[in-house]
């Protein structure tokens, strides 16, 4: 069994069950040997071809419904014929049921009719054939009981790895729109940062091509704010790429709240000290966005939390989750995970290597790895005197 669910293979695994009625025709309490063995051999093939064409996509699951069937009269027929330890092919014919209702849609508000057919049909099949066949009632509550047990599990571990897996595609499907609204987000932020100086920087272009052969006074002028503005829009440029012209560290952890409920992981916050300044909330406002990106995409987690502890030295912030990892990404080594050793090479992913180049220049430190107790732990730390540009002038 893996994240995804069970496989066929594990419910073909239970014919071993077989051994019983095995055991009755060794011992010679099966007559006649040339009707017990092919009887047995056609209900092992059938609950393989059930087992198998439910768990095949390609399949309609009409065919297995169909084999299932067959496969319940051979129960039927071979249970009355040579009675005793036969009876227990009826549990096995409960597996086969609820590996069919299983993978059969389920309908919110409504009565599971699947499982009261299929389930409840072969476990009262096994209970007639028992009854016809003289069983006691020990014997027969005992076989009921093991068929509708066995159905009954099966249906529900298959519907619930079904349901895990929709709620894992979901979780997948927000990531990827957060991700789109984020770049949305960041595009208009260009747009409404650049739209004006560019076009500033175009009219007075014509103005300094319109006047530079009557007026090199004017023209001058004209090209020393195009400069100026070229300076100006260069410096914006820099300081919206470097995220101290995002939302602060207080949207993004109101952002990041939002971001994380929404794909189903709950999230605390807290925060102890005074307020950090501008500049160092916008870094650690870039460290929660990075980082809750990650453990919505990568991690599986079911709980985050997020601490910021302002000192007088430094500015701390944890992201800190309970999932089996942060694989993917680039969240392994590269030139922003700080080991116990130092820093590691490798070329790691873009969020986490231009998040250790921005901190360097402010003199942060960025550490990624596992947390001491289980999970992932993000760790960036920005000292009171970060001062530095860190969009890299």
């Amino acid at each position: 069994m893996d994240r995804n669910g069970p496989s066929g293979q594990a419910f073909v695994f239970w014919l071993v069950i077989l051994v019983w009625p095995v055991w009755d025709m060794v011992k010679g309490r099966a007559h006649p040997l040339w009707l017990a063995i092919p009887a047995l051999v056609v209900f092992a093939f059938l609950h393989f071809a059930v087992v198998r064409t439910a768990f095949d996509g390609r399949y309609p699951m009409r065919l297995p419904i169909v084999l299932l069937v067959a496969q319940a009269g051979v129960a039927s027929a071979a249970a009355l014929a040579f009675q005793g330890r036969w009876y227990t092919l009826f549990p096995l014919l409960g597996l086969a049921a609820g590996v069919v209702v299983g993978h059969l849609p389920g309908r919110s508000g409504r009565p599971e009719l699947p499982l009261f057919i299929g389930i409840g049909g072969v476990s009262s099949l096994g209970v007639l054939a028992g009854l016809l066949g003289g069983e006691d009632g020990g014997a027969l509550a005992a076989n009921w009981y093991g068929t509708v047990t066995a159905g009954v599990v099966t249906a529900v571990i298959l519907r619930l790895f079904t349901a895990i897996g929709q709620l894992r595609d979901a979780r997948e499907e927000l990531a990827e729109a957060a991700v789109a609204r984020e770049r949305l987000r960041f595009s208009r932020d260009l747009h409404d940062l650049l739209g004006h100086t560019l076009s500033l920087m175009v009219v007075k272009a014509q103005a300094v091509r319109r006047v530079a052969e009557r007026d090199p006074a004017v023209a001058a002028e004209q090209a020393a704010d195009i400069e100026t503005v070229g300076r100006k829009a260069l410096d914006e440029v820099r300081q919206a790429v470097s995220g101290y012209r995002g939302r602060g560290l207080a949207d993004e952890l109101d952002a990041a709240r939002m971001a994380l409920a929404d794909s189903g992981v709950d999230v605390s916050v807290r925060r102890t000290g005074p307020p950090v300044a501008p500049r160092t909330g916008a870094l650690l406002g870039w460290a929660v966005r990075e980082g809750v990106t990650n453990v919505i995409r990568h991690s599986g987690a079911g709980r985050c939390e997020i601490t910021v502890r302002n000192g007088e030295d430094s500015a701390v912030l944890e992201v800190k989750d309970d999932g089996a990892g942060q694989g993917g990404s680039g969240w392994q080594g590269g030139s922003g995970w700080q080991g116990g050793s130092g820093w590691q090479g490798g070329s790691g992913g873009h969020g986490l290597r231009g998040l250790s180049e921005r901190m360097e220049l402010v003199a942060g430190t960025v550490q990624a790895g596992p947390a001491p107790d289980g999970g992932f732990l993000l760790t960036v730390t920005v000292p009171a005197t970060a001062t530095v540009d860190a969009g890299g002038r």
